[in-house]
């Protein structure tokens, strides 16, 4: 009955006129108990979320369509589309109240850098004795590619066997190949039985396949070039030349500054500043000094000894020349600043890059999906933290910005910056780096919401941990990690820009949804671009970064894999 009557005062007092409600009571009421609990406190606001929605479609579809206009005429590296675009960034910064970090410069935003632009010539060959071998018919460049041979070059190659070295196995023991052109078989040494001598390196059973990491290693020995020598006949190798020919006349880039060099023989990327070529079996041989039945002599010789031998042959004299038209070109990263407070020492890259292909053949690719998907991402992203700067709930660490230039044409931009960092890489916690983020690829559809995430364990469990649980606890995707598993065979860990900050030591996380049918063409227009899904995928890497920028301690490094 007490309970009964205290429900029906108050009841009744809830019904009254507000004049009514506010007289003094005569009434008291007792309770079992003492007094009643206080109200409990009101839950902390979750900044997070707040600054997370302002990361909205209408403003990504705004800054989009003037990123991947026809007015900025593709974004090639060096040319005038890309300094409109870099323009248009600097002002976005600006306007958002960023610091500009570059210091001595026309403008604090921009990191100026030159590039090198070679474009091939007709007339290159290899000269062997009196055989003159030709250019895209008995060898071709390994990709676009800066010449070693602008004019003809005496050289005295040097065979190194399968070019290859690991544990105690080295087929450079014993040789000095600074400045020299070498000559390698492509494959890996095997014994009788077909099983190859050397262990996989790590879980990548071919390794040494890749004639990319046999140039990186022949770099490192200071060659000049490498000449990775296949067993296809001359009229198969001159088919395969004549297929891939268009793309290897097209300009090739370099950095002329690329700052103290980093070997590196894990990536599928062209190494800088050594040439790299494929060569008919014909040529090979020529080069190497050697029959087919004396290579096959060594092969069997190596998988006897179950390592390295010494070869018997004696490569002869040879001229190499192989013309380019050479530009020198300046092309600019632009950076935007935000200061921490109480560990503002400490500074989280948020990256992606806003250069593409620019005009082919009188027409204009414009890159809506790669990368200015990424571009304006980045924009939002700084466009929050700022905001939450300005309402006093700035982030603890420092955050910079970077719109890298030159990705397309062998991720130069990064390459410069982690060469000449403006701010030290020591005090750099982790780049997360967003390249192509606006569409759905054929394995997912338009109706799944998903991001594929690359690198988030390579180097810290702590940066993988932390994405997860921004995921799980905001956004909700699919978290796609098929291109980060052993021996995925597109390579993509070592494609964006993410990778110069990795193989430094950097934890980073790459942000894709993979390519797709308008990949490196002309459709990759805004028109094509999701960007509902954008704004989820964008709100996912600000709510890592929150955490990550926001945290106690510093995110740990405690794997070597990068």
């Amino acid at each position: 009955m007490k309970q009964l009557l205290l429900c029906g005062l108050v009841a009744l007092i809830s019904c009254l006129p507000a004049t009514a409600q506010q007289a003094p009571a005569k009434i008291k009421i007792k309770t079992k108990g003492g007094a009643p609990p206080p109200p409990a406190a009101p839950a902390a606001p979750d900044w997070a979320r707040t600054y997370a929605a302002t990361i909205r479609p209408e403003e990504l579809r705004e800054n989009l369509t003037v990123v991947a206009s026809d007015a900025f005429q593709g974004r090639e590296a060096g040319q005038p589309g890309q300094k409109m675009a870099a323009e248009f960034l600097v002002k976005q910064f600006a306007a958002l109240g960023l610091q500009g970090p570059v210091q001595g410069g026309d403008s604090p935003y921009l990191q100026h850098f030159p590039l090198l632009r070679g474009t091939p010539a007709p007339g290159g060959y290899v000269q062997v004795g009196g055989q003159r071998y030709e250019w895209l018919n008995d060898f071709f460049s390994y990709g676009p590619m800066p010449s070693p041979f602008l004019a003809p070059t005496v050289g005295q190659p040097v065979f190194v066997g399968f070019g290859v070295e690991q544990g105690t196995y080295n087929d450079y023991a014993g040789l000095d190949v600074q400045g020299k052109d070498v000559v390698a078989l492509m494959g890996e040494p095997q014994d009788d039985r077909g099983r190859k001598l050397l262990k996989p390196r790590g879980r990548a059973a071919d390794y040494w396949d890749s004639g990319l990491r046999k140039a990186a290693l022949a770099k490192a020995h200071g060659a000049r070039s490498i000449f990775l020598v296949t067993f296809a006949p001359s009229a198969a190798f001159r088919k395969e030349g004549q297929q891939f020919g268009s793309a290897l006349r097209e300009p090739a880039f370099s950095l002329p500054d690329p700052g103290p060099a980093i070997i590196d023989t894990v990536s599928e990327s062209i190494p800088p500043g050594i040439g790299v070529f494929l060569t008919s079996q014909e040529l090979g041989l020529r080069l190497a000094g050697a029959t087919m039945p004396e290579v096959l002599g060594y092969v069997r010789a190596l998988g006897q000894a179950g390592g390295p031998v010494r070869a018997a042959f004696q490569p002869p004299t040879a001229t190499f020349y192989l013309p380019q038209a050479q530009q020198q070109l300046t092309t600019e990263n632009v950076l935007g600043f935000l200061e921490g407070t109480d560990k503002k020492e400490e500074v989280l890259v948020i990256s992606a890059h806003y250069d593409h292909l620019g005009v082919k053949h009188d027409t204009i690719y414009n890159g809506a999906d790669d990368d200015g998907s990424g571009t304006v991402a980045v924009l939002q992203l700084a466009k929050a933290f700022a905001q939450a700067q300005r309402e006093g709930h700035g982030p603890r660490r420092s955050i910079l910005f970077v719109a890298m230039t030159a990705e397309e044409e062998g991720l130069f931009g990064s390459e410069y910056y982690t060469a000449h960092p403006v701010l030290p890489l020591a005090q750099t916690i982790a780049d997360l780096n967003i390249d192509m983020v606006g569409r759905s690829d054929r394995k997912h559809g338009p109706k799944r919401h998903f991001v594929c995430v690359v690198g988030s364990d390579k180097l810290s469990s702590d940066l993988h941990r932390i994405n997860e649980a921004a995921n799980r606890d905001y956004t909700h995707l699919e978290l796609d990690y098929r291109f980060n598993v052993p021996n995925e065979p597109e390579h993509i860990y070592y494609r964006s820009d993410h990778y110069n900050f990795a193989r430094r030591g950097i934890p980073v996380i790459f942000y894709t949804t993979g390519e797709h049918a308008d990949y490196h063409k002309a459709t990759d227009d805004v028109d094509k671009i999701e960007f509902d899904k954008l704004a989820e995928r964008a709100q996912l890497v600000f709510y890592t970064a929150w955490e990550l920028a926001n945290r106690e301690q510093r995110i740990v490094v405690d794997s070597n894999k990068p």
